[in-house]
């Protein structure tokens, strides 16, 4: 499964708990409220003003490094 901007915020961090500080790390500290089970990663970027491809290679370097 590769990180997309259709997923949740809580399939993210289920799936993938590695990016936790990267979600802290760009102010999404509401990781485990009930918002967050249904909000996509794109609506919280919009929600919050930020830059939605710059997040994603964030998030995704963090689950390469986790990997090794």
């Amino acid at each position: 499964m590769e990180i997309n901007k259709d997923m949740t915020i809580g399939e993210l961090v289920r799936d993938f708990p590695e990016v936790i500080p990267v979600l802290f790390s760009y102010h999404l500290g509401c990781i485990g409220c009930p918002s967050a089970q249904a909000e996509t990663l794109e609506e919280a970027c919009i929600v919050h003003g930020i830059d939605l491809q710059s997040m994603l290679e964030d998030l995704r370097v963090a689950v390469e490094e986790a990997k090794n």
